[in-house]
């Protein structure tokens, strides 16, 4: 981390991210970022060298006001992953914080690191992959902490958000994926080859490269969330948040606005900084495309318990998840029914101040049927073995 200060004020610079290089061992379907239909973001039982970056840039020129700015870097794709504009001001022991830009809503228990990555694990759990790929409001957000005598504290925020109109096109398309991908502005990610998004499927208006999460608004609606969260500082905190991207269902040019709500509740035991930690997310919501037939209406759920030690240099992890969704609309399209399961083992090693080495196994089981209706096995089962060294700063 580079820190700057001027010699007569408060103002800071600082820098931070990784670079990493990774070797990957992959079984099972072709990877969804391949366009198949695995889960994981390397698959077709082959081995895959890879490189990610992540760069953030914070600036605070007063102590009240703090800009950020992130992204990340991969051999297919650079671009921003945040971009946004913070005012905190003190009430005693209380705070009122104001974010205004494109920004992660603060839920996530497993990405609590710098630019939101895991001090956990490489791949994410089902929940957060998704909340990388989908979920990140272009707004405001208001926030109020309240302090008691005992240092317990009580937070309230309330967020109201554009330009996340296509949120829920991977979960009722694609469905859940582990991986550590952060979709980018502006950026495509691809959808299986679903027979009801070809040429003579009801879906084909949707763009064949397939689908930008982060964009320009389409529908002119505004969303909104908002949260609570009860902490003990050293011990642990409880967390529920609520989300509905308030989307009109249409299409717009070659994109469908979907309309998606879930209901996300998190908690965390133990002290992640400095030993032993236990957390857990449960979500469940969902997302609806269409006005007419044909239409989309799927329910979907993910839930995950996370179990991680750190003992001198070392950090085990284990990671536990199930996954499903549930077709609602019994068109003439795929059924986009999916149930399946996960289990991760990783292992970080600080070898020096900056510099980490990983070892990370991930197994995945489940189905999809729409797989089978396109033409493809309806297995989604595969496993990966990661190596990784990162150099942190």
């Amino acid at each position: 981390m580079l820190l700057l200060a001027t010699g007569l004020s408060a103002q800071t610079f600082d820098l931070t991210g990784f670079v990493a290089a990774r070797g990957v061992n992959a079984t099972g379907p072709e990877s969804w970022l391949e366009g198949g239909f695995g889960r994981l973001d390397t698959g077709g039982d082959h081995d895959a060298l890879k490189g990610v970056a992540h760069l953030g840039v914070d600036w605070r020129p007063v102590q009240w006001l703090e800009l950020h700015a992130s992204g990340s870097a991969r051999e297919d794709q650079a671009g921003l992953t945040e971009v946004h504009a913070t005012l905190r001001k003190e009430l005693g022991l209380d705070e009122v914080q104001v974010r205004a830009g494109w920004f992660f809503l603060p839920t996530s228990q497993e990405n609590r690191g710098e630019n939101w990555s895991s001090p956990y694990t490489i791949a994410f759990s089902s929940l957060n992959s998704w909340i990388g790929q989908e979920v990140r409001p272009m707004g405001a957000d208001l926030q109020y902490r309240h302090v008691n005598r005992a240092g317990h504290s009580l937070l309230a925020g309330a967020t109201a958000f554009r330009g996340n109109d296509t949120m829920g096109t991977l979960l009722g398309w694609r469905g859940w994926n582990v991986g550590d991908r952060l979709a980018t502005y502006g950026e495509t990610l691809p959808l299986p080859p679903l027979r009801s998004l070809e040429r003579t499927g009801p879906f084909w208006r949707q763009r064949d490269s397939g689908t930008q999460p982060f964009g320009s608004d389409l529908d002119g609606h505004t969303g909104y969330s908002a949260r609570l969260r009860y902490s003990i500082p050293q011990r642990g905190h409880l967390q529920y948040t609520y989300v509905d991207n308030g989307g009109d269902r249409t299409l717009y040019g070659d994109q469908y606005s979907w309309q998606t709500r879930f209901h996300l509740l998190g908690a965390e035991l133990g002290n992640p900084d400095s030993g032993f930690v236990l957390a857990a997310e449960f979500l469940t919501g969902d997302t609806y495309m269409g006005v007419g037939n044909p239409f989309v209406a799927a329910s979907f759920q993910s839930t995950y318990v996370l179990l991680s030690q750190k003992s001198g240099r070392n950090r085990w992890t284990a990671r536990y998840e199930t996954f499903s969704t549930a077709d609602e609309d019994h068109t003439a399209a795929e059924i986009n029914d999916e149930s399946g399961r996960a289990w991760t083992l990783t292992w970080l090693v600080d070898v020096t101040a900056h510099l980490r080495a990983a070892a990370e196994f991930t197994q995945v089981t489940g189905d999809r049927p729409a797989a089978q209706q396109s033409g493809f096995e309806p297995s989604t089962t595969g496993h990966s073995t990661t190596v990784e060294v990162r150099w942190q700063f």
